[in-house]
């Protein structure tokens, strides 16, 4: 039950309530938006990782929203038209640049990073000389001239330029400006991005929190976020309870004024890298789902697969589906469909009826189970 926030008493969310502010804040209820940069521009955020066992995270999440209203590689359609823009792992609005520029200016933020990028200063100089003559260029046309070695125990190691060029985004120097073939094009942040003003640190901090509160809907109170951002969360937002919960979160305030209204779901796969399910610790405590991406672990640790899909059923998690794109085959394999929740006969038709358009939208012929 929602208390009268006017009276300065705290509000308490049921389950049900807390369930359905998550997945209208994150566009999966059955009102499914159609424009995709407008989508981008809500969610704020599309998670970039190259996995490809169905399909990149940069084309299911807009998928599970829009279905044949997007396309494969319509965001990197966008980001060649500047309509849309990298910055570090995500795809963002590029109405939203200004809400960054500041802290891109700032970056490093002094942690273990700062001592390499700075070490290698007259290579980031390098960089940008052969750019402002060249550019665009990939990664493999720029020499690597940097003075200290970049060392990691992951595949990023020793990569000099790739490092150089993606620390140079996040600094604001250089920018993402397309693709040749598999390999992106870098150029000048100048020459990419619109000639816009930076918003002031303070207003930019609190709009960067409102908006991700607005596109989560329910949030732990504290959110992650760039420096500087956690000093403005007890600004925006509500802090509520949630029943069978012990921690405070923080509510979008406008989605606290519709919480009665009748809320009308759908049948989403989403992708592992999904902002509803990238928060552990809420989707464990609000929506009762256990879910991890097992691709890293060894097959024999798997219980659900390498690359398992979630299932979201209305405003509950039901299961997972380990599925594969078989692109040589030209079908869509499902190994399993893992049940958290009984599958009646309405939920499991509805559930092969998503991989089935899932599978039509990667222009895959078949759904093989």
């Amino acid at each position: 039950m929602v208390t009268d926030r006017g009276t300065g008493t705290s509000v308490r969310l049921t389950r049900d309530q807390a369930r359905r502010i998550a997945v209208r804040a994150q566009l999966l209820d059955a009102h499914r938006p159609d424009d995709l940069l407008a989508t981008v521009e809500h969610l704020m955020v599309l998670p970039v990782d190259p996995t490809a066992a169905v399909a990149p995270a940069v084309d299911l999440v807009p998928w599970s929203r829009l279905g044949r209203a997007t396309w494969p590689g319509a965001v990197e359609d966008a980001l060649a038209d500047r309509m849309l823009f990298r910055l570090g792992g995500t795809v963002r609005s590029i109405e939203d640049l200004p809400l960054y520029l500041e802290q891109m200016r700032r970056w490093p933020f002094g942690d273990w990073r700062a001592g390499w990028f700075h070490d290698n200063a007259p290579f980031l100089d390098d960089v940008l000389r052969l750019l402002e003559a060249e550019g665009p260029l990939v990664a493999r046309d720029v020499p690597d001239t940097s003075v200290r070695p970049w060392r990691s125990t992951g595949w990023t190691g020793h990569r000099n330029v790739t490092q150089m060029l993606e620390f140079a985004s996040l600094h604001g120097d250089v920018a993402v400006c397309g693709r040749r073939g598999r390999d992106r094009l870098w150029d000048l942040a100048e020459r990419v991005y619109p000639d816009v003003d930076p918003l002031p640190r303070a207003e930019a901090a609190r709009e960067r929190v409102a908006r991700r509160v607005r596109a989560r809907g329910i949030t732990r109170a504290r959110l992650p976020g760039l420096p500087g951002d956690e000093d403005h969360v007890d600004l925006v937002g509500t802090p509520v309870t949630v029943e069978g919960t012990e921690r405070t979160w923080l509510v979008d305030p406008a989605a606290l004024d519709g919480v009665d209204e009748p809320f009308e779901g759908r049948t989403a796969v989403l992708s592992p890298f999904d902002a509803l399910v990238q928060d552990r610790a809420r989707l464990l405590e609000v929506f009762d789902f256990d879910y991890v991406l097992e691709m890293y672990k060894p097959r024999a640790e798997r219980r659900w697969g390498y690359f398992a899909l979630p299932v979201l059923h209305g405003d509950r998690f039901v299961g997972k589906v380990d599925a594969t794109a078989d692109r040589r085959a030209g079908v869509l394999r499902v190994d399993a469909i893992h049940e958290d929740l009984p599958f009646d006969p309405d939920v499991s038709q509805a559930v092969r009826g998503e991989l089935a358009d899932l599978a039509g939208w990667l222009g895959l012929d078949d759904v093989s189970l």
